[in-house]
This record gives structure tokens, C-alpha cells and sequence, in this order.
């Protein structure tokens, strides 16, 4: 009887896509996937470490699994992702019943490290660079098992080049390295002949794709090289294969973010009228002190230039709140430019010191942590503030809705997202299958979701099967 799998993720799009990855290893190796832990052989855990807590949910999850692996003979735990890229053999001399410790650079050895640990015992391999080898270095070359069959996340870009004060992200995952061009668009066409419709292009900074690939075709005696990104003409190469009919990505850097960037997501009508632009901080001082690259009045300015080529523009965010040194004033600058942005939506953060970064050297500067709680809840309320006025200026639009399933907390609701990557909750006539196209119109607005009533079917579902992926948040 085949063994079976489990894996859970932690995080980020790259660390979801890294799972689809190991799923894929598993199974071509022979594996099954299970239906809970208790039915599981395998249990992958692939890690996060962007926040404080990532450590005590890895080491509390591990507490639990010591049981389970007791209960039956055989059973293995494998850790993967970014905090086995940090913590290496600190995984295993918390927990020594881990049988593989994986990071963030051989995702591809997983099948094997599992096979040598049944024979030769409990195994540790943490690379510290990317193997310049494609099938290595980018996911997306792996075979996979997707969470849906309708959307696919596709790998342009590993490893990060910046330097921000807050982030463990180059530490784990490396130096920026691109994706040959069309190795990305080759793979885009295979998913849209297999039924995928909805794209989402992922990287630490995907804004400052080709950048690296330009600069070795130059070094190599390419005359005509020009030493730029070239992510506004990927925008465009994968927005025009057939059958797609959405494009998103994610996370763009607002330093490196170019007019060109802007014009081809107005100019591509697959590219879904939605950015993702991290502020982290309203306040200059604040920016400087983390390395971020621009100021506030350059990011609104580069904001008010998107929203003039896209006024139908949905703008979402992250901020953290309490970095070291963040005053009062600083605080209030961060609030004066979110009113001023209306973001649709944020990921707001407590700043929570990552070992291993600058910011995590700033003890003597800390914010208190009740000043900095207190902070956090005065800026959710401009947040909200901001997000439910846009959602209730969408009332009465008829939206384009992609159907991701039944509602979690009604099964009698259907939900879906719009172009806009907003949350829409309709009840259409008979059951939709997920990866359909409705026409809903809106009829109710709230901070984090719509309310809608089903007009018309677009488009059915292409996809042939949903094999899911446990992800845990």
C-alpha cells in the first residue's frame, strides 16, 4: 500500500508554490496524499520566518507531531522553508525525532533526503546558495500538485537583492536570480492548455525582474543589452497567451516600480487592475532608517501616476508599526499617508525583531510594546475607513467574478474574487464549478468582502480536477 502525505504551509505565495513543489516530488515518487495528519505517513512542515512568533508555531507544531510519529512505525517529519534555512541544525536539536531538515535552496532534493533518511537515519542539508541549475533554482520547473486547478502561481524570480532593516528574506532565500525569459512563458502556455485561466507571477521583487539577465548578456558581448528590468515586457508576453484571462503577481517593490510597469497593466487586458504596493512606513525617517529607497511623497506621487493610468486601480499594502526608533510624529505621518493613499486593503504588522537583521540590533531603540499596540489600532481604523468607503463605491457595478467555491462559513454561499482581487460573496442559481466566470452584481459592501446577486455565467470552468493542499496560516 502507497504511503501517504501531508503537507503544511506557513506564509508567504513563494513558501505555498515551494509546497505545490514538494507535493508534486511526493507524488511522483509515489506517495499519496492523505486526508488528515492521522491518515498521513509524511508530514511536511514548510516554514516561515518573517514574524517573531513563525519559531514558537514551527516548535509548538513539532511538540504535537513527536506523538503522532509514535503512534506508528515508519512515519516521518520532514521541516523545509525559510526557518530551516535559518535555524539549520537548530531544528533537530530542538526536536531530534525530525527525520529531514530542508531549506530553501534544494526544495527539488526533498523525495531523496526523505528516501536516505529511512535508510540511513535523520539527515540535516541546508545549502547556502541556489544551485545555478534551472530545475533547481525555480519551483516552477518541479512538478507540482496545485492547490486549485484554475490558477497557478509560476515562479520569474528567486532571492532578493535589497537590503531592508526589517527583512530575513536575503538572509534565506539569497541573491536575486531570474528566470530565463522564456522558460516563463513556455510554462504559461502549458498551464493554459491544461485549463488554467488566472496567472500569478511571483518573486521577492518582481519589478526588478531581467535586470540580472540583462546585465549577463551584456557582460557576455550583447551589444543591444540594456541593463533594465524587463518585467513590463513579460507583463505583456504572458498576458497574451491564449487562454489566460487573468494576470496578477506579487511583490513589487515601490523603489523599482517603472512607468513601463504602469503602462502595461493599463495596456494588457489580462492584467488584473490590482497592486500590491508595500509602504512599511508614512514617515521619511522611518523609510531611510529601513532601507527602503524612496520616500512618501515619491510613493504617492508613483501612486497617483497608476491610479491616472488605471482609475478602476484596487491598491493594497503592508505596514509595520513600531519599528525601532518610530516616534509619535513618525506614527502620524504613516496615518496622514495611508488616508491620503486609500488602500482598499493592508497587512498591517507589529514590528516583531527577525535574528540575523539590522532592525534586530536596535534594542536600545525599541517601542514600547503597549505605545506601539495602541498605534497599531489607531491605523486599522483608518484602514477599515479607507476599505469599506471602496467597497461601498462598488455597489450597483455588475463585476467580473472568478468562483473559488463554496463560502467557508456558509456552504450554501458561493464566493469568488473580482478583477480587483476583492472577496464577493452570490448565490447563484445551481452550483458553479470553482474556476467559472459570473457576472455579479454588487449590492452590499464591507470592509473585507462584497455581497452580490448572480446576473449571468461567463465562462465555465476549463480545469479538469481541484487536489488540494493543506495550507496552515
Amino acid at each position: 500500500m502507497a504511503k501517504s502525505y501531508v503537507v503544511r504551509t506557513f506564509g508567504c505565495q513563494m513558501n505555498e508554490h515551494d509546497s505545490e513543489r514538494i507535493a508534486g516530488l511526493l507524488e511522483e515518487d509515489g506517495l499519496v496524499q492523505a486526508e488528515s495528519e492521522e491518515d498521513a505517513d509524511v508530514v511536511v512542515l514548510n516554514t516561515c520566518c518573517i514574524r517573531e512568533n513563525a519559531d514558537n508555531k514551527l516548535y509548538g507544531t513539532l511538540g504535537h507531531l513527536k506523538t503522532w510519529k509514535g503512534e506508528k512505525d515508519g512515519r516521518q517529519i520532514v521541516v523545509a522553508g525559510c526557518l530551516a534555512q535559518k535555524d539549520k541544525d537548530l531544528v533537530r536539536d530542538k526536536a531530534p525525532y525530525v527525520d529531514v531538515v530542508l531549506g530553501t535552496h534544494n526544495v527539488h532534493r526533498a523525495a531523496i533526503l526523505m528516501g536516505e533518511a529511512r535508510t540511513s537515519g535523520p539527515i540535516t542539508e541546508i545549502l547556502d546558495e541556489a544551485v545555478i541549475d534551472d530545475h533547481a533554482m525555480f519551483p516552477s520547473a518541479l512538478p507540482a500538485q496545485r492547490e486549485t486547478s484554475y490558477n497557478a502561481w509560476v515562479t520569474i524570480q528567486i532571492g532578493c537583492d535589497n537590503k531592508c532593516a526589517f527583512c530575513i528574506v536575503p538572509a534565506v532565500r539569497g541573491v536575486e536570480i531570474s528566470r530565463p525569459f522564456e522558460d516563463i512563458v513556455t510554462e504559461v502556455r502549458a498551464l493554459a492548455a491544461a485549463g488554467v485561466s488566472e496567472v500569478t507571477l511571483l518573486g521577492q521583487n518582481v519589478n526588478s525582474y531581467g535586470r540580472d539577465l540583462q546585465l549577463a548578456a551584456r557582460q557576455g558581448g550583447d551589444t543591444d543589452a540594456r541593463v533594465r528590468p524587463l518585467f513590463a515586457d513579460l507583463l505583456g508576453a504572458v498576458g497574451s497567451v491564449a487562454g489566460i484571462r487573468r494576470v496578477r503577481f506579487t511583490s513589487p517593490h515601490p523603489k523599482d516600480m517603472r512607468p513601463e510597469t504602469f503602462a502595461a497593466m493599463a495596456s494588457v487586458p489580462s492584467v488584473c487592475e490590482h497592486l500590491h504596493y508595500p509602504l512599511q512606513s508614512g514617515s521619511d525617517a522611518v523609510l531611510a532608517a529601513m532601507h527602503r529607497g524612496y520616500t512618501a511623497d515619491r510613493y504617492l506621487e508613483r501612486l497617483a501616476q497608476a491610479r491616472t493610468l488605471m482609475p478602476d486601480l484596487a491598491v493594497s499594502t503592508d505596514i509595520i508599526v513600531g519599528f525601532p526608533g518610530e516616534t509619535e510624529e513618525d506614527f502620524v505621518r504613516t496615518l496622514e499617508v495611508a488616508s491620503a493613499a486609500q488602500f482598499d486593503y493592508a497587512y498591517t504588522f507589529l514590528f516583531s525583531p527577525r535574528p540575523g537583521t539590522e532592525a534586530a540590533e536596535m534594542q536600545d531603540r525599541f517601542v514600547d510594546a503597549a505605545v506601539a499596540s495602541e498605534r497599531f489600532a489607531r491605523l486599522r481604523v483608518v484602514i477599515e475607513r479607507s476599505a469599506l468607503a471602496k467597497h461601498r463605491e462598488r455597489v450597483g457595478r455588475v463585476e467580473e467574478v472568478l468562483v473559488e467555491g463554496p463560502s467557508k462559513k456558509d456552504p450554501s454561499v458561493t464566493s469568488g474574487r473580482t478583477r480587483q482581487n476583492k472577496l464577493v460573496h452570490f448565490t447563484p442559481p445551481k452550483p458553479l464549478r470553482p474556476g467559472a466566470y459570473a457576472e455579479v452584481e454588487i449590492v452590499h459592501g464591507a470592509p473585507h468582502h462584497l455581497m452580490g446577486e448572480f446576473r449571468s455565467l461567463l465562462q465555465d470552468a476549463a480545469h479538469k480536477v481541484r487536489i488540494p493542499v493543506s495550507s496552515a496560516q
